[in-house]
């Protein structure tokens, strides 16, 4: 862990650990068998009833903030761990490093394109061929070469999304 880290992530982290494990678990069952096997003492009172809705209520609350938290810090880490895996694979196209930028409909636009791949690969299977190949994907953005060279970075605003499994002109669609 960095010596950077703020007070917040530290104990986001040392809790969201702590949260997980069977002893833990345990723990929390052993609260609620204490709560169940006081009731006849209190009589079975709102006041008890209370007690564990309160407790219960507090917990889940700060709970959801923490796991955000780590759900946040941990989709950073494999979004970042993706992005590498394309950047440094030969042939992969730079312009999907960004996808989780784009709108809905931009991105149902890249799933209907990759839905239409893996058909062309079933029934290519089907078919009694292989099923592998790097199939061009259609992208309306400027070829990385060129889109590294640019004055001003891209962005997700900067490109539409392509057309709906179609593929571009002169290219088959299993290259």
């Amino acid at each position: 862990m960095s010596e950077r880290a703020s007070v917040y992530t530290h104990a986001a982290r040392w809790i969201a650990q702590l949260s997980g494990r069977p002893m833990t678990f345990l723990l929390a069952v052993a609260l609620i068998v204490v709560w169940l096997v006081t009731g006849p003492v209190f009589g079975f009172s709102d006041t008890w009833q209370l007690v564990i809705n309160t407790g219960t209520t507090i917990i889940t609350f700060l709970m959801v903030f923490l796991i955000q938290n780590t759900q946040n810090r941990d989709t950073v880490a494999m979004q970042l761990k993706l992005d590498e895996l394309i950047r440094a694979t030969k042939g992969a196209h730079l312009s999907l490093l960004d996808l989780e930028e784009l709108e809905e409909r931009e991105l149902a636009a890249f799933v209907q394109q990759y839905e239409a791949l893996a058909a062309m690969g079933r029934s290519q299977l089907q078919k009694g061929r292989p099923d592998t190949g790097t199939p061009e994907v259609v992208s309306q953005t400027a070829p990385p070469e060129k889109s590294l060279s640019r004055p001003r970075p891209a962005s997700a605003k900067d490109r539409t999304a392509p057309p709906s499994g179609k593929p571009a002109p002169g290219q088959s669609p299993m290259g």
